[in-house]
């Protein structure tokens, strides 16, 4: 037979099939491309290892009496009395922000890249509320500026809205871990900075979204299902009241679409009780 012209160069796909073709024939290890005789190997003597280096000592290890106590944790009572008092003395939203900068009452400051104030325009006719920040909100320094925000952004427009005639916060204005829920106690010691923070932009509109803003700023007890859609009354410290919507979070329309037609239904009745104050 005569010898072959064809190139001995080998395709990536000839590769692979080449490849299968071993793997399947068992071969699963390429040692080297020459034989070895083990079992000439497995006779002779084993080299000497040089021993292990011996680490250094350990340093020596303090005493429970000796060690260095960590600075002690806010008492929760303590805690609340100064977020009382922090927030009923900013009499400017700014006053407000610098007294939250300087607040040490609430662990997840120290776990957070940084307060998450507010966006939007103070003292516009609605404010809307959330619960906490999440991980761009953390990173960015504004609340709402994620997935979820983006899809509150659409929101707003559906109903001839934008960021510059709302106002926007949360109940905790630091990330909680991992985006947790925010304890009770978490939300309890930073509710007074959200309230002063509502009384300070004074809106005509409030807007609460999901169920933990809903629960902890108007007290209804039902989960957001069964409260979102229905206007309620919010009671300022100074007595005034201010209509109030719960809304499903944007956070939750990402995950259950189906409950995109409620939201704007209740969409559809903020934009009517806007219409409203413009005739009145």
């Amino acid at each position: 037979m005569g010898s072959s012209n064809r190139s001995t160069s080998l395709t990536a796909a000839a590769a692979a099939e080449t490849l299968r073709w071993w793997i399947e024939a068992g071969v699963d290890l390429a040692l080297d491309e020459s034989p070895h005789d083990r079992f000439a190997e497995s006779a002779a003597p084993a080299p000497r290892r040089a021993p292990p280096p011996v680490p250094p000592p350990a340093a020596p290890t303090m005493s429970y009496e000796t060690r260095a106590a960590p600075a002690a944790a806010v008492a929760p009572d303590d805690a609340a009395r100064s977020a009382r008092e922090r927030a009923a003395a900013a009499a400017t939203l700014d006053d407000l922000r610098a007294e939250l900068e300087r607040f040490d009452g609430c662990g997840l400051k120290a776990t957070a890249t940084q307060l998450v104030f507010a966006d939007g325009a103070p003292g516009a006719r609605i404010m809307f509320v959330g619960e906490a920040p999440g991980g761009d909100e953390d990173r960015i320094g504004r609340p709402f500026v994620g997935r979820a925000g983006q899809l509150l952004d659409r929101m707003l427009a559906a109903i001839a809205l934008d960021r510059a005639q709302v106002y926007i916060a949360n109940v905790v204005p630091w990330r909680p871990p991992g985006n947790r829920t925010p304890t009770p106690q978490e939300t309890a010691v930073c509710l007074p900075f959200i309230r002063r923070q509502i009384a300070l932009s004074a809106p005509r509109l409030l807007v609460c979204l999901g169920g933990s803003a809903t629960q902890t700023l108007l007290g209804v007890k039902e989960g957001i299902t069964r409260a979102r859609g229905v206007w309620r009354e919010y009671q300022a410290d100074d007595g005034a009241t201010i209509p109030a919507l719960a809304m499903f979070h944007p956070a939750y329309l990402l995950r259950t679409p189906a409950a995109k037609r409620q939201a704007w239904a209740d969409l559809r009745k903020l934009r009517q009780a806007l219409d409203a104050l413009d005739r009145a």
